[in-house]
């Protein structure tokens, strides 16, 4: 079960080839996280002298009187990943045209879980398309509701 998702990111992007990685956060915003606050909206990874960061996530803290003046919800956030997914993940977003996104943030057994995907982002026509897409199978299963 997800504690967080990028509810837009299926409808942006192509998802290309996904990938899990640990994330290392203070334990305020591991609470706040388990208590389903937090954004993943905007969010994407970039890969910086051998490490993952993720960079437009927010996590408030889990109290807000109880925090440092100097917190910052918006602070880039390292990423665990080994260094063959680092690579291929390096390799896979210097082509053109794709990008790393933040899919959900989610519990493994004690651990908080991010997953991530390699995406390429969908133009408009492509948005219209997934649209109709839906829109007709929300109809197809009307119709067999109603028998």
């Amino acid at each position: 079960m997800a504690l967080i998702t990028h509810r837009r990111a299926k409808f942006d992007f192509d998802i290309l080839e996904t990938f899990e990685a640990g994330i290392s956060l203070l334990g305020t915003e591991v609470k706040s996280l388990r208590g389903g606050q937090g954004k993943l909206d905007g969010a994407y990874v970039v890969i910086r002298g051998g490490e993952a960061l993720l960079v437009g996530a927010s996590i408030p803290p889990f109290q807000q009187k109880n925090v440092s003046p100097s917190y910052d919800p918006e602070r880039p956030r390292t990423l665990l990943l080994t260094q063959k997914e680092l690579k291929e993940l390096e390799l896979k977003s210097e082509k053109q045209g794709l990008t790393i996104v933040p899919l959900s943030l989610y519990n493994k057994g004690r651990l908080l879980k991010l997953e991530i995907a390699i995406a390429r982002g969908k133009k408009k026509t492509d948005k219209r398309q997934s649209i109709m897409k839906r829109e007709t199978n929300i109809s197809i299963q009307r119709e067999l509701k109603r028998g």
